[in-house]
């Protein structure tokens, strides 16, 4: 199947007011379980390569790109390739070549005014070469010379009139909000503040997406996505699944050193919960 289009699959979602759902891939056995689960699922998914992936993989996006399309081709249901968290404007000008029809620019860290300055010169980039462009917007600094906080750092909130003023000034596709996610999240903990994302997609006419879900319970999914989140992001969860797969394996079979053995058994607990999490965000 041809490569799907991450602002396609976004716009159908919220057209039937659900979410799409994106996984986080660092290794083929990531992009090859996420794709078995979807297809399991009978999902649209998207695939994302996070600049921090690329950094592990000695800096080069390509082969681990290249892996990824290869197997997206040959998927049975839809699946769109995203670059995910780009700070460097070298790795956002390597994305059309790469396959990748969408991108996050994240210039959040930045005070508001460079984050707005740095995001509208990244979007009109983007839009120029065709890609759907994803940005965030935390906390802003306060008059005290306070640094603006993470977009998903704890305690990190998205304030609606400053995201009115953020979109506007942008022209950016879609916005990753912070309503009380955070990244990295190893318990399923997190509280969201449903109010604030209501008050959220009030303000703002274009998708909003969650970052940090790995550490949202269910419940507080589907009501995300109730809410107006039209994409969620899942990163955390995967490498937890493959983890506690692999770990309970070799503790079973300590003598085991073919890798084969244990990545498979990795990748299908992966699989899973790609499966499980599809299954959550339908049940809206």
């Amino acid at each position: 199947m041809p490569l799907a289009s991450t602002g396609e699959l976004v716009t159908a979602a919220a057209t039937a007011r659900s979410a799409v759902a994106a996984f986080n891939v660092i290794t083929l056995e990531h992009i090859e379980a996420v794709i078995a689960g979807a297809e399991t699922a009978g999902s649209p998914v998207v695939l994302q390569v996070s600049e921090n992936a690329v950094k592990f993989r000695y800096g080069r996006l390509l082969p681990l790109a290249r892996a990824a399309v290869a197997a997206a081709e040959r998927a049975v249901v839809p699946v769109a390739l995203h670059l995910d968290h780009v700070q460097s404007d070298d790795l956002l000008r390597q994305a059309p070549g790469a396959g990748f029809s969408s991108v996050m620019y994240d210039a959040a860290r930045l005070p508001y005014a460079d984050n707005l300055s740095a995001t509208r010169a990244a979007a009109d980039w983007a839009h120029a070469q065709g890609l759907w462009i994803e940005a965030e917007l935390g906390q802003i600094g306060g008059k005290d010379g306070r640094p603006p906080l993470e977009a998903h750092a704890p305690g990190a909130r998205t304030d609606p009139d400053q995201a009115l003023d953020f979109v506007s000034g942008t022209g950016v596709d879609a916005l990753a909000v912070a309503i009380g996610s955070v990244h990295a999240m190893t318990t399923r903990t997190a509280d969201l503040d449903h109010a604030l994302l209501k008050r959220l997609s009030a303000a703002l006419a274009l998708p909003l997406v969650l970052h940090g879900s790995s550490g949202v319970p269910d419940a507080g999914l589907v009501e995300a996505v109730v809410g107006g989140i039209t994409k969620v992001n899942v990163g955390t969860a995967l490498n937890a699944a493959m983890t506690g797969a692999i770990r309970e394996f070799l503790a079973a079979h300590p003598e085991a050193v073919d890798s084969r053995k244990y990545l498979s058994v990795g990748r299908e607990a992966m699989a899973q919960e790609v499966r499980r999490i599809i299954g959550v965000l339908a049940r809206t």
